[in-house]
């Protein structure tokens, strides 16, 4: 019986378009899913002429394949892959290798490792970004897990794996749930991203008075700049003409303004926290869409409390440039954070990230990519203890020249009553970080007269306590 070289578990859309990936690309797979109805509909719709085996069982799925064996697992983050991993442990010989495709959580992956390793089987957690059409034409894959395991994988990652011109979108990120925390912080920068866009057409629309197809062409053009060029810009160019075919009003202004997420903001917020890491635009990101979830409540409220009215700005022109120049810090201060995050990390689990390596792999594939990423790599590439993005020279020159205009959108916003949260947490991150003296003096000294928690000074080595009183009483 001729054995198959790869195979995949899951058969949803993600699991489907990564195996024809992978089979396009030279590697005969195999393919099994949980209902045998998935199975059956692939084989009849989407295989047909392919080197695609289908198997029906596990036992059946494991045999079709060559040792070692390569297993991607593409099933809902969670006891689902747990569940899987069970199942074909007693299936499975010393060497054989399962990668987990899904976006799981990276202590889940950093258990798994553990469990399975000493056993003798080799796991790899790798992000996966791109969605559907990334997936079937080239994403942008995240590996963590042993380096030997990654190298055995690479020359099927290779092909795979988005290509841009300086070679193909994936590289080896580090042990353990190394991959899946990238693919989380990439998500959360994501988030920011989208949240910064969001906002941007908010002020354009309410602001600069801007119609649907003024919208278009506006981020038709900021996707022909260096700075703006980006697959998120370009979808949002695409989504303004788009016309509803029954009521003939644009499609945009149909849609609920409740956002959706499926938690890879919210855990990189958590993890954020966790190991002392601040991540202003990403957390407002996710507030951002907590609050829109609640409709209705908003919808009341409007009835009831009031604000300003928001008017016209003078000068369009004028305004959409500053609209661009604001988006730009702001995004520049997101990436600053999310790079920050992955440093922190790989500075706090022993992971050795390369920061130049994981904007190179975003630069195709994935849903951040973006021209913009070559900047941070070349940052990163010449200064790789860089401590953060906002001083590497380019970036750091763009915002001193820009920030006028910047904090002249974020007043405009608030006198107008445009909530700006994602840009607005962007100026404060970069209003703290330059700052060499914080009014946290005071947190301190607050912190010491409730709690003796004590404080340190400026003037002096040492850690000090005041046994705080009123001056009056101190004088009687």
């Amino acid at each position: 019986m001729t054995l198959q070289s790869f195979g995949v578990i899951g058969l949803a859309v993600m699991g489907e378009n990564i195996a024809l990936n992978v089979e396009r690309n030279g590697f005969p797979i195999a393919v099994y899913n949980r209902s045998r109805e998935k199975t059956d509909a692939f084989m009849a719709n989407r295989a047909g002429g392919r080197n695609v085996k289908a198997a029906f069982t596990l036992e059946e799925f494991v045999a079709s394949l060559e040792r070692p064996r390569k297993i991607l697992v593409m099933v809902q983050a969670g006891k689902a892959v747990d569940a899987v991993i069970q199942q074909l442990k007693p299936l499975l010989q010393e060497g054989d290798i399962i990668i987990d495709g899904g976006n799981s959580w990276y202590e889940d992956t950093e258990r798994r490792t553990q469990e399975l390793e000493p056993i003798g089987l080799r796991y790899i957690g790798m992000g996966v970004s791109g969605g559907e059409e990334g997936a079937l034409n080239g994403p942008s894959l995240m590996p963590g897990g042993t380096k030997s395991s990654y190298e055995y994988l690479s020359p099927i990652f290779n092909k795979i794996a988005a290509q841009v011109d300086d070679g193909p979108c994936v590289t080896y990120i580090g042990p353990g749930g190394s991959g899946h925390y990238v693919k989380m912080v990439h998500n959360g920068i994501e988030y920011g991203d989208m949240q910064l866009i969001a906002e941007a057409y908010d002020l354009l629309k309410n602001v600069g008075g801007l119609n649907t197809q003024q919208l278009h062409q506006v981020f038709s053009e900021w996707n022909q700049t260096d700075e703006l060029n980006s697959f998120l810009i370009e979808i949002t160019a695409n989504i303004f003409p788009y016309v509803d075919a029954e009521t003939r009003i644009p499609l945009v202004d149909l849609i609920v303004d409740a956002a959706g997420q499926k938690g890879t903001g919210r855990w990189t917020v958590q993890t954020a926290l966790e190991i002392g890491v601040a991540i202003p635009t990403i957390t407002a990101a996710v507030n951002s869409r907590i609050l829109s979830s609640i409709r209705n409540e908003r919808i009341a409220a409007s009835q009831q409390l009031t604000g300003p009215v928001p008017t016209q700005f003078k000068d369009t022109r004028t305004f959409v440039n500053m609209v661009r120049d604001a988006l730009y810090c702001s995004k520049i201060c997101s990436y600053a954070q999310g790079m920050a995050l992955i440093s922190t990390a790989s500075n706090t689990f022993n992971w050795g990230l390369n920061l130049g390596e994981m904007a190179r792999i975003w630069k195709g594939g994935c849903i951040i990519r973006a021209g913009f990423l070559n900047k941070i790599k070349k940052a990163f590439d010449e200064n790789p203890g860089l401590p953060n993005l906002l001083l590497a020279p380019e970036f750091k020159q763009t915002i001193l020249d820009r920030q006028p205009a910047w904090r002249e959108v974020i007043v405009t916003a608030a006198k107008m009553g445009i909530p700006v949260p994602a840009f607005s947490a962007s100026l404060d991150y970069f209003d703290s970080y330059r700052r060499a003296r914080l009014p946290q003096n005071l947190t301190q000294a607050q912190r010491d007269y409730f709690g003796a928690h004590t404080y340190k000074r400026v003037d002096r080595e040492g850690t000090f306590h005041t046994e705080w009183v009123p001056i009056a009483e101190s004088q009687k």
